[in-house]
Parts: C-alpha cells; structure tokens; sequence
C-alpha cells in the first residue's frame, strides 16, 4: 500500500482529486445531506474531477489508503470506466477494512451480470466468517439493488432460511441491519452515482 505522507506522486494526486473540500469524507455517504448550491456545487466538482483524472492516476490512488480508494472508486463509477471492474472486484475481495460500500456502489453503477458475480464472490468467501462484521448488509443490499436492475434473484438463495445470511447472523453478536430495508441507502447512493455519470456523459459530448 502507498503512503501519501512519503510517496510525492501519490501526495500530488491526493492533493488534487482527494482532499478538495474532504471529498473522500462525503464519498461515504454524507453527501446525501446536502441540498441546493451546495449539492450542485458538489456534483459538478466531482463530475468535473472524474473527468479530469486519468487512467493511470486512478491506479495510483486505487493502490492507496482507504480514502484514495473510496474516492477512487467513486470517480471510476462517475466516468463509467468499467475497464476498472477486476480492480474494483479484487479491492472488494481483499475485504481490507469497513469501506468496501465504495466498491459496492461502483459495481452496482455497472450493473451487468459481471458486477453481480463479484459480489456474489465476496458473499460467499465471508459470510461464513463471523468474526468480521463489516460490510455484509452493505454486500446483500448491493446484490438485491442488482437483482431489481437485472430482473434476477441472485439473493434469494442467500437470504433463504438456513441461508448463509442466516447463518452469518446467528453467529454474529453485532448489530445488523436487514438488507431489504438497507437497500433503500443503497438505492439513493446508487441513484446519486446516476445522476453524476449522466452529467458526466453530457459533458463529455459537448467535448
């Protein structure tokens, strides 16, 4: 993993894409809050970010902290680059701390069977881990969003009784979510996510 604090070309990125007004801090989800100017204002920063970064600044972030990658992720899903998607899966699959919703929201951004598979991988190397507890509610939501986009039910079978959903929670002494009603924060950062690539798209035929 690179370190900003001691990789110039890293700090440069870093200081251009990720940190503007905290970027990677609202990228987690905060920026749902936001309303009027200020939601506008945060779009087109970071449509116009997403347009501006190039494919190999974004491998150097994606080789980064969390906060690269979150914000990373969130511009590969903004320009649609799905040239990104192993990467985007291989990050997921690591399970390198609770931040994988950044991964989720971009496969689910994809939406084909491709990015389902991906996230169907992650269910299936962790739910039968109890011992780490982030991210699963986040994991099912994203596939229940691909399902109603698809018009598949690849869940099903994880939230079957005697599923590994249930079996995961049965194990667990966290506090967990149901995905069903998670999905619904899913849906809204998913919808956002839309919205900037259709900005994003618009920009780039003016281009």
């Amino acid at each position: 993993m690179r370190d900003a604090h001691t990789d110039p070309e890293l700090k440069d990125v870093v200081r251009r894409f990720v940190a503007p007004g905290r970027r990677y801090l609202r990228l987690g989800g905060s920026f749902l809050r936001l309303s009027g100017l200020e939601r506008e204002m945060f779009v087109r920063n970071l449509v116009q970010a997403a347009g501006e970064i190039t494919p190999a600044e974004l491998g150097i972030l994606l080789e980064g902290g969390w906060r690269e990658r979150r914000t990373a992720s969130w511009l590969v899903a903004v320009a649609g680059r799905t040239e990104f998607r192993s990467r985007i899966g291989e990050l997921l699959l690591a399970s390198g701390g609770p931040y994988g919703g950044a991964y989720c929201i971009t496969l689910a951004t994809f939406g084909t069977s491709a990015d389902a598979d991906l996230v169907c991988r992650y269910l299936d190397r962790y739910l039968p881990q109890p011992e780490l507890g982030y991210d699963r509610t986040f994991a099912l939501s994203t596939l229940l969003h691909l399902d109603a986009v698809l018009g598949t039910e690849r869940a099903s079978p994880y939230l079957a009784a005697g599923g590994l959903w249930q079996q995961w929670t049965d194990a667990t002494p966290n506090v967990v979510w149901d995905p069903q009603e998670y999905r619904h924060v899913v849906d809204q950062l998913c919808s956002f996510a839309r919205e900037c690539a259709e900005l994003f798209a618009k920009m780039e035929t003016r281009h």
